[in-house]
This record gives C-alpha cells, sequence and structure tokens, in this order.
C-alpha cells in the first residue's frame, strides 16, 4: 500500500479510499477540492499499485494498513474517511480501531453482505477475465470499462494495475470483500454517510445499509435512484463532493 498525500499536513485529515480496479486518480476532483482546507490523504491499495507490484491479502490488512499509516502520520485523528465500494468496506474495518478517530464516515456503495459461494465464483472468472483482457489491451473490454466505471482519462493508470494485478490478488479481494462483516456500534461521535444508488449489484449495498443503520442508527442513508454501482463518486464527482460536504458541514444532517 502506498499512500498519497495533498494539502497542508497540518489541516484536519480527510481520507479518500478508492474501489477494486478503480485507479486512486479517481478521486481527483475530490482532491483538488478538499486539499484547500485539508490535509487529504489518498491510499493506493495492494494489487492496485502503479509503479510497484503488490498483492491483496484481505480487508483486514489493508485496514490494519491504514490505521496504522493515520495514527503514526496523523495521531490517528481524521476530520472525514470515505470508502468507495471494497474501500467502503476497507474504511467501515479501519474505524473499529479503537485508537482512529474520526467524525465523518461516509460509505458509497460499500458491500457489507456475505455473497454465496457461486455468486464469489462467477465473480473471480468475472474479474480475470477483466484484468487479462485489460493486459492484451482489448478494444471490447475496455470499452466496457469505460462504460461502466471508469472515466476514460484515468484509462493509462488502470492499465498500469492491470498489468500488475496477480489472479491470487484477485481471488483474495473477492473472498475477502464478499465474506462476512461484523457490525459493531462505533464510536456515538461518529456521523455516518451512506450512499448508494439502485442498479445491478447495488442491491448488495442497499441489504448492507439495514445492518449498518441496525448496529449504528446515526447512519444517514442517501439512495439515488437509476445510479449505477460507484456512478455518482466516478462519473459525476461534483455530486459527490456536494453530497459529502454538505453533511461535512452541516451536524444536524
Amino acid at each position: 500500500m502506498e499512500f498519497h498525500t495533498f494539502g497542508n499536513p497540518s489541516d484536519p485529515v480527510i481520507v479518500l479510499i478508492h474501489g477494486m480496479l478503480t485507479p486512486w486518480q479517481i478521486w481527483e476532483e475530490a482532491i483538488q477540492h478538499y486539499s484547500k482546507r485539508y490535509c487529504v490523504v489518498v491510499p493506493e491499495l495492494d494489487a492496485h499499485t502503479e509503479e510497484t507490484v503488490s498483492e491483496f491479502q484481505s480487508i483486514a490488512d489493508e485496514a490494519k494498513k491504514l490505521a496504522a499509516y493515520l495514527k503514526q502520520s496523523f495521531g490517528g485523528s481524521t476530520r472525514m474517511i470515505c470508502g468507495l465500494s471494497m474501500g467502503g468496506r476497507i474504511a467501515a474495518e479501519a474505524v473499529k480501531d479503537p485508537e482512529l478517530h474520526t467524525e465523518v464516515l461516509v460509505q458509497d456503495g460499500a458491500p457489507l453482505i456475505k455473497l454465496p459461494g457461486v455468486a464469489k465464483t462467477i465473480m473471480k472468472h468475472s474479474y480475470r477475465n477483466i484484468i487479462h483482457k485489460s493486459r492484451n489491451r482489448d478494444s471490447k473490454v475496455l470499452e466496457s470499462c469505460k462504460k461502466d466505471f471508469l472515466p476514460e482519462k484515468y484509462l493509462e493508470a488502470f492499465l498500469q494495475i492491470a498489468d500488475h494485478m496477480d489472479d491470487t490478488s484477485i481471488v483474495n479481494i473477492i473472498d475477502s470483500v464478499f465474506s462476512d462483516f461484523e457490525f459493531v456500534p462505533y464510536e456515538k461521535e461518529m456521523r455516518i454517510l451512506f450512499l448508494h444508488g439502485t442498479k445491478g449489484n447495488e442491491a448488495v449495498s442497499k441489504k448492507a445499509t439495514l445492518h449498518l443503520k441496525e448496529s449504528n442508527p446515526q447512519t444517514v442513508i442517501r439512495c439515488f435512484e437509476g445510479y449505477a454501482h460507484a456512478q455518482l463518486a466516478c462519473y459525476e464527482p461534483q455530486k459527490w463532493i456536494n453530497e459529502t460536504e454538505q453533511f461535512l458541514i452541516n451536524k444536524n444532517a
């Protein structure tokens, strides 16, 4: 795992965690917006490092690395931690650390629900196919990626990820992301925003919100009708920024 920081290190910290197959640069607009007033930390998750080869072990391992970095570099105090898809699951795991404190947790389409083995087998095959064909620069697959989760300007960054990601990481990601998640009560002072759409696999996110709110009644749920998984953050970043900014500054939300 690598870390990119932007803004003044002495300002309050905001963390932005990307999702599976998504390069860290997906947060470009959010970095530009928030780094004017905050120190923005953007992890480059394992198996998604562009300059070096790294292997993804588990959500728990990623969460521990993130928490360790935030404690060592910033005393464990953050203003807001945002996680997109898999990044949301990592964030939800990391904030269980009693030495990590954040005011706001933002979950965007976080898959906090276990999936059956058959579904995971299908997903492993699908993601291996995407990575293998992307590595071979298959035009149809790349067009599909741009349509589903990858704005074209981030294509080159994604291809660097594809060139490095191995099958073991893909298997570990799917097994870990879609395993059981232990819902626990977080710090009562921590406010939680959960964003999700309604298309396709967002049904998984919708189920997750119900469990999260049951264990953490302070959770606020925002549903975007007709939106696909990660669509808001990836394709309408300014709208995503507006949503998170309003929640961040409005403590009565």
